[in-house]
């Protein structure tokens, strides 16, 4: 198994007025302050010949002389930067301009707050984070390990919540500690703990097929890749080995990122034998309050969690959450609250996340509940970006 994991770059350092910078307008139609939204340049918005490099540009507001934080990023690995990401601060019902710029200096960023990585000293994790959240799943050693008897496995493609109270990384020195001896991370010394279990349950936002009633999912993932990590977003992709839903073979991976800012993670899912998908959020012991907008697109869930509590909740774009279902049931684990989602051309996009009340702003259901509608709301009208001629 091949790890690519592409470097960030942050563009910062010294400019000069070139024919090549360029300028654009982001809009932000909605009446309401707008920050932690990526946004995406391509060379194709921008203007540029297909040998540029989008790595030699930076980003700044128009007349000013600092440059925002920004990340190119290699989707699809033939080693060119395929977009430029940068996060602006955008006023209610307006618009600001900004300067694409050549820079002569570019410098490697050193701020991983979006980071992620394979965990091969916890078996075969695979774990990220921002300055928010941090999750995990699991791979085919912990599955094997379970299949063979042997103690210490993991057998589940559910998804992990690792509940951080601080904004800085936290996944490299809590797998460090709990490697060396020196601690747990399953303990709260003040950054935070992992107390959310998993089971056979969907985490939050594994997926199902529900034929005739009963819902089928895949096991451990079976090969992983690292697309990017940085200052805005971590990105890697998750194959899963094929699976049978009822006689139906089902082939899944995810594309999974997480950017600064944000308390959800996006997930698209490839995924072929179905026409449809459940994405799950684990109910637990069945105790606590779920919350359901289908119309504006998210699912929610409140929950006692030990000596506090947790929101989790699931967001679709416009139009493609359909319906949901409180699934309760007596075996363990197998109680989720499902939204299922209609596949198009054999993929799935949806966003899923939680906010602990340690570690978030989010002190009650309603609060939690405000952000995903919130969330919804921008995500179905996004800042607009155009070139100014």
């Amino acid at each position: 198994m091949k790890k690519h994991l592409l470097l960030t770059v942050l563009l910062a350092g010294t400019f000069v007025v070139s024919s090549q910078n360029k300028i654009i307008t982001v809009t932000n139609s909605l009446p309401v302050d707008r920050e932690f939204e990526t946004v995406e340049l391509t060379k194709k918005l921008l203007g540029l010949s297909a040998s540029s490099k989008l790595e030699n540009y930076g980003v700044k507001e128009k007349n000013s002389s600092s440059f925002l934080e920004s990340q190119t990023v290699d989707n699809d690995g033939d080693g060119i930067r395929d977009v430029l990401l940068f996060q602006p601060k955008i006023s209610a019902s307006s618009q600001k301009e900004f300067e694409i710029v050549v820079v002569t200096i570019p410098s490697e960023s050193k701020n991983n707050n979006c980071y992620s990585r394979f965990v091969p000293e916890r078996t075969d994790d695979y774990a990220w984070e921002n300055d928010k959240v941090a999750f995990r799943t699991y791979g085919p050693v912990a599955q094997k390990m379970v299949e063979d008897h042997i103690p210490g496995g993991t057998l589940t493609s559910g998804i992990d919540a690792w509940l951080k109270r601080v904004d800085y990384p936290i996944i490299n020195k809590w797998y460090e500690k709990a490697t060396n001896g020196t601690g747990t991370y399953h303990k709260d010394t003040g950054e935070g703990l992992d107390n959310f279990h998993v089971g056979d349950s969907r985490g939050i936002g594994g997926i199902a097929a529900n034929v005739d009633g009963k819902y089928y999912f895949s096991k451990n993932f079976i090969e992983w890749k690292t697309i990017t990590t940085g200052p805005i977003r971590t990105s890697f992709i998750l194959t899963y080995a094929d699976w049978d839903a009822k006689g139906s073979k089902i082939k899944e991976s995810k594309l999974i990122s997480l950017d600064f800012g944000s308390y959800l993670s996006r997930f698209e899912i490839s995924i072929t034998g179905t026409k449809k998908i459940a994405a799950g959020i684990t109910l637990h012991d069945k105790k606590g309050t779920i919350g359901t907008n289908i119309k504006e697109g998210w699912l929610s869930h409140w929950e006692t969690l030990d000596d506090s509590e947790i929101g989790t909740g699931l967001v679709a774009p416009k139009k493609t959450l359909t319906n949901f279902d409180n699934h309760i049931t007596a075996e363990k684990d197998l109680s989720n609250l499902y939204g299922n989602l209609n596949v198009k051309d054999n993929k799935v996009i949806y966003y899923v996340g939680f906010g602990w009340k340690k570690g978030s702003p989010f002190q009650t259901k309603q609060e939690w509940e405000a952000y995903l509608s919130s969330f919804a709301r921008k995500i179905n009208n996004p800042l607009t970006v155009k070139m100014k001629r």
